[in-house]
């Protein structure tokens, strides 16, 4: 019984250590597997960062653009309002001088209808070519001069 024991036990020896090469054969598997894997993960990450850094550099190129094309639409706006402003300025100027002379015309008529009340009316052939040459509105010719807007009018504020 000993030889048969014995013998029992090698066969046991020999299967246990055809299951150790067995088992560190399949750990050795395993862990090549778990290699191939986790360079696919980190190639997979990778390739999903370079798609999202694409896509970052494309969207900056994009907001560039339209950021060049805002500021070219604001300098384009700012022009045109500075060009509106000088012409309101010019404009406002043009008030006041026209409005300085019809102040200036009520005044004539004022004064020569006054002229015309104190003088009376039978007596009007001797006052009749002042009148017409410097108390008629129509044929002021001194008054009849172009507008003009100083420039330190045109940008007061």
């Amino acid at each position: 019984m000993a030889s048969s024991s014995g013998t029992c036990s090698g066969s046991t020896l020999m299967h246990n250590s055809g299951s150790e090469e067995d088992l560190k054969a399949m750990l050795e598997l395993k862990k090549r597997k778990r290699m191939i894997s986790n360079r696919e993960s980190a190639r997979r990450s990778r390739m999903k960062k370079q798609k999202h850094l694409d896509n970052l550099i494309s969207q900056v190129t994009h907001l560039r653009k339209e950021n060049k094309h805002i500021i070219t639409s604001v300098n384009i706006t700012t022009q045109h309002y500075l060009n509106i402003e000088a012409e309101n300025s010019v404009l406002k100027a043009q008030v006041g001088e026209l409005s300085h002379r019809l102040q200036s015309l009520d005044e004539i008529l004022t004064f020569s209808n006054a002229s015309n009340g104190v003088f009376g009316a039978g007596d009007s052939s001797s006052f009749t070519e002042p009148y017409d040459s410097l108390l008629n509105p129509l044929n002021l010719q001194y008054l009849n001069q172009p507008i003009m807007a100083a420039a330190a009018d045109m940008f007061q504020r």
